[in-house]
């Protein structure tokens, strides 16, 4: 017991200095962005989807056994030559052209020469001057407020190997599946004045290129990797103060809580009279801190020039054209129809098109039931609930649309109560049955006999006299909900729900002498 209790108090005590650490860091935020302006750009990293890597044939995939993806060219031997990769081409100019990117007629590939142990040829293939996309805009919503960012270049490039470091065993070591895997850099403007907006961008853009199709977006396996950089500037002053770039964030809330303690960094060094030395910095999640990785290094330091085994690239007018003629509708045009077009909210809106199969399958459903309110708070409680405990995505449910759509139908024309129809969908989900296969297996009906329902009623509160008490009390509320899910049960769902409210209302009130 006295183990226990000690166990319960470190525990008490360790939520108590995490809450104070919290508050301390709200406290002290408000403090120093009372004089001081937070200016914060983000540079994010996409794996595209292509089969192969960006300049050889190895596949792109992640999750193989080390150095099991490796081919001369990706290894940085002598004399590999690389070819381009036409799919990562025509993937880049998607996203170049969703956020209104000004497509370069004749883009080319440079060397960015640095030294590191996962870098095999001490160069990395990236682009440099001629980008192939520049001057975009995208759109972000954020707490009532459309935030405007300007997209200063996309480009595309091929990653890196990995590093491994196991603690159990004597060295480190390098993984080079990784490398050569295509990238799409997205850089933008130092247009964020907060980590909350940041991490909104991120989001939004993560939206966009699952939604294009271009990347799977999964940030723990490194599909999409963030690296904001951020520095302070006294209020008023419009010249940027020196920055400070982030690495290592797996996940928007780490973006979020790292550029919260940069900026403190930096602002406690500007008020002892000290300066903020431009570096990249490595966050640790487990300490909540940064830490200094390298000195920053500015273009010249990486010596760019271009590769001399790759020609320009020309994006013809004609390729243009069937890659812009290949877009979806967007995210945000999406939203907006389905709010103007269906009568949605736009919180209903903005959840129905987080992704784009989950719009698809919502547009294709209201086809079918055209009853969009309904609809929609059917896809977002109950399909995704069942989504949810499959652990699944849309695509992968064995019910369709039009399934969907007659278990609506069904439930609109009163043949089956609202829990019934619950069950109904969680039995197609796990079956791939139709509505009408699984009402007839399970004699799913609805019970609209006021006489049937009373006698179940009055069965129930006969079980629990207790409830009439609790009702003379002024405990109504209580008891009802108690019953309601007693007389359900013993009617196995089939009762119409608001009848069977209303009689249990009638019969406690009746019991109780009100």
């Amino acid at each position: 017991m006295f183990k226990a209790a000690s166990l319960g108090l470190r525990l008490g005590c360790l939520v108590i200095c995490v809450f104070i650490e919290i508050w301390d860091l709200r406290l002290r935020g408000r403090g120093f962005m009372a004089d001081y302006e937070m200016v914060i750009g983000v540079e994010a990293h996409a794996q595209l989807r292509t089969e192969t890597k960006m300049f050889c044939g190895c596949a792109s995939r992640f999750g193989a056994p080390p150095n099991s993806l490796v081919c001369p060219v990706c290894a940085g031997l002598p004399g590999a030559l690389p070819v381009p990769n036409r799919k990562a081409f025509e993937l880049g100019l998607r996203v170049a052209l969703a956020l209104g990117c000004t497509v370069a007629p004749k883009t080319k590939f440079d060397r960015k020469n640095y030294f590191y142990p996962d870098l095999p040829k001490n160069y990395q293939i990236s682009q440099y001057d001629r980008p192939l996309g520049l001057g975009g805009r995208m759109e972000v919503d954020l707490k009532g407020r459309t935030l405007a960012v300007r997209i200063r270049r996309v480009h595309l490039e091929e990653d890196s190997g990995k590093n491994l470091h196991d603690q159990s065993l004597t060295g480190s070591f390098v993984d080079l599946n990784r490398s050569g895997v295509p990238l799409l850099e997205i850089v933008t403007e130092p247009d964020f004045r907060s980590p909350e907006e940041a991490r909104a961008y991120l989001q939004e853009l993560r939206r966009l290129l699952v939604w294009l199709g271009v990347s799977d977006g999964n940030m723990e396996e490194g599909s999409l990797r963030c690296e904001p950089n951020l520095s302070l500037r006294p209020r008023g002053e419009t010249r940027l103060g020196v920055k400070t770039e982030l690495k290592n964030l797996n996940s928007f809330g780490a973006v979020e809580r790292a550029l919260h303690f940069e900026a403190r960094r930096h602002a406690d060094l500007l008020d002892a009279g000290g300066r903020v030395a431009q570096a990249t910095m490595l966050w640790d999640p487990v300490a909540g801190e940064t830490r200094t990785m390298r000195t920053k290094e500015d273009a010249h330091d990486y010596r760019y020039f271009p590769e001399p085994d790759l020609y320009p690239v020309e994006i013809e007018e004609e390729w243009l054209a069937r890659v812009r003629a290949s877009l979806p509708e967007l995210p945000r045009a999406r939203r907006e129809r389905f709010a103007a077009s269906f009568g949605l909210s736009a919180y209903d809106a903005e959840v129905l098109t987080q992704e784009k199969e989950f719009a698809d399958f919502f547009e294709a459903c209201v086809r079918g039931f055209p009853n969009p309110k309904k609809a929609s708070h059917f896809l977002m409680t109950e399909v995704r609930g069942v989504l949810h405990e499959a652990k699944k995505e849309i695509g992968a449910l064995p019910v369709r649309p039009e399934g969907v759509a007659r278990l609506l139908s069904l439930l609109e024309e009163g043949a089956i109560t609202p829990l019934q129809a619950k069950d109904c969908l969680r039995a197609m989900a796990e079956t791939g049955k139709t509505a009408d296969e699984v009402r007839a297996e399970k004699g799913l009906v609805r019970i609209d006999d006021d006489a049937a329902i009373a006698r179940a009623v009055a069965a129930v509160v006969d079980e629990h006299p207790e409830a009439v008490e609790d009702v003379r009390k002024g405990k109504e509320e209580k008891a009802v909900r108690f019953l309601m899910g007693q007389v359900v049960r013993r009617m196995e769902k089939k009762g119409d729900p608001r009848k069977t409210n209303d009689l249990l209302v009638r019969e406690l009130r009746r019991r109780a002498g009100i």
